[in-house]
């Protein structure tokens, strides 16, 4: 099954943008759904942004908490999702958390995480 690795958290001043970044890799033959989740210290998870690939038709999905604000992108021969946030606020403070959806090369289904990368917002 593939592997996610995260990059891109961070601190930043209220108002500030990060980019994060997510690659899978390993035994993938295919990924249908990329995303992101968030957990804040206390909270639930969250799903954050969510990107899903039809054929040649990708269906996007936010949180109404960060509509206008983030935006999430794939790049399909990378196996990459991103995640551009901006105007980040103090309440996007959490670890974030890519996800993947797909199939091996066998063609088993395969639902994956990464460990996640900080990202911290102060006024």
């Amino acid at each position: 099954q593939g592997q996610l690795v995260e990059s891109g958290g961070g601190s930043v001043q209220t108002g500030g943008s990060l980019r994060l970044s997510c690659v899978a890799s390993g035994n993938i033959g295919s990924i249908n759904t990329m995303g992101w989740h968030r957990q804040a210290p206390g909270k639930q998870r969250e799903l954050v942004a969510i990107i899903r690939t039809e054929g040649d038709t990708d269906y996007l999905d936010y949180a109404d908490s960060v509509k206008g604000r983030f935006t999430i992108s794939r790049d399909n021969a990378k196996n990459t999702v991103y995640l551009q946030m901006n105007n980040l606020k103090s309440e996007d403070t959490a670890l974030y958390s890519c996800l993947a959806r797909g199939r091996t090369r066998a063609g088993t289904l395969f639902a994956n995480w990464g460990q996640g990368t900080q990202v911290t917002v102060s006024s």
